[in-house]
């Protein structure tokens, strides 16, 4: 009798719920959507990969000028962050902003932890980490990036999440890696490692989230720390790669979030100059040295790891060359427009959607023919993040 009841109960509910259920917005998922930052209007777009259409607007977001996303384990929820130290929550499926805060003075990125619980966010000013809450952005944790004998603060980049509610960072001014486990969150439990080389000024964690790789800017190399075994601190590999060349003018850091691990390989831009690295991911040795078009920014596999797709800085960034990974060469070049910022490629990598800032435009081409498919129109895009990178780690 009791189960009846409740039976009955449940199909009451439903019929009460069918109404609104039949009146309701066109229901969808989130796994075709995403977002473009319009970097000058304080903006984001909010768009469908399927139809490449443009379904709405985020407005009042701040300083976007370098801005990025990292997204809810449900793909409902994009975290942005911006230059000003904005962090803001956008509900994809409502087109509205659910939440946002000032959480420093100058932030440069962030990071959603292994269980969706925690956003986190690297600050230039004040230097160091702080963490909130993911449902209501309360905060949860403050981490000063303090070093020397007088505890300066160091600008902090790099930031991605590991396996194990950690976090893990590097200190510009301090040559360090830290890593922050959070299973405490009144008293994170932090891990210095020091003297990993001169000015790490971004960095990755490999899509085994085994190895976190930061990029030096004071001298060529890497910093590469087993996030295993991080009490062995960091090995340098690719040290020197540049020695004997003369080191071009960096008019635009590449962005190491965006560096390709396809196939045995990963594909590291060479800061000031030219070519793109093809390093082991096992013994991590240089293999080849790819010559390209200009300075590369971002160097991005395509889902298959058949491709790398790459943009460049000033005065080459109307420009994108295409890698072929099988033969480690340059197969294809294109100009989507002036000043090409940033790539995304779409989940299974069928097309990828490449911004060109000074074009007010979005273009997006299929993969296979590398001829264009469709055209937005946006304001000054920026970064176009897509709402699938809910499920992969570090990103």
């Amino acid at each position: 009798m009791r189960f009846l009841r409740s039976l009955a109960t449940s199909f009451a509910l439903l019929a009460a719920l069918a109404p609104c259920i039949a009146g309701s917005a066109e229901l969808r998922g989130t796994g075709d959507l995403g977002i473009i930052i319009e970097r000058a209007a304080g903006r984001a777009v909010l768009v469908e990969t399927t139809t490449h259409t443009i379904l709405g607007m985020f407005d009042g977001l701040g300083d976007l000028s370098h801005a990025s996303a990292v997204f809810s384990r449900d793909g409902r929820f994009a975290f942005v962050f911006g230059r000003d130290g904005g962090l803001s929550k956008l509900d994809l499926l409502t087109g509205t902003v659910a939440a946002r805060i000032i959480q420093a003075g100058n932030s440069i990125g962030g990071a959603i932890s292994q269980d969706g619980r925690l956003v986190a966010v690297s600050n230039y000013e004040p230097g160091g980490v702080r963490v909130f809450d993911s449902a209501t952005l309360a905060p949860v944790a403050d981490i000063p990036a303090v070093y020397g004998a007088d505890e300066r603060r160091s600008r902090v980049v790099g930031l991605v999440d590991a396996p194990g509610r950690r976090f893990v960072f590097s200190l510009f001014d301090a040559d360090e890696i830290w890593v922050a486990d959070l299973n405490n969150e009144k008293s994170p439990a932090i891990q210095r490692v020091p003297g990993i080389g001169r000015e790490p000024y971004d960095a990755l964690i490999t899509p085994d989230a085994r190895y976190y790789v930061a990029g030096l800017f004071g001298e060529d190399g890497l910093a590469l720390l087993d996030l295993w075994a991080p009490e062995q601190g960091v090995r340098r590999v690719l040290a020197d790669y540049g020695r004997g060349e003369e080191r071009l003018p960096v008019y635009k850091m590449p962005h190491l979030e965006g560096w390709a691990a396809a196939g045995d390989y990963l594909f590291v831009p060479g800061v000031g100059h030219h070519y793109v690295l093809a390093v082991d991911r096992r013994t991590w040795q240089e293999v080849a040295r790819i010559w390209v078009h200009g300075q590369p920014v971002f160097a991005m596999a395509r889902p298959d790891g058949r491709q790398v797709w790459v943009n460049f800085a000033l005065p080459d960034n109307d420009a994108v060359q295409v890698i072929d990974v099988a033969t480690l060469k340059v197969v294809q070049e294109f100009n989507p427009g002036r000043a090409v910022l940033h790539m995304e490629f779409t989940p299974r990598g069928e097309e990828v959607w490449i911004s060109a800032r000074d074009d007010n435009r979005v273009v997006v081409y299929d993969t296979a023919t590398f001829k264009p498919v469709a055209e937005l129109a946006v304001d000054q895009p920026s970064g176009i993040f897509f709402a699938a990178r809910a499920n992969r780690i570090g990103m």
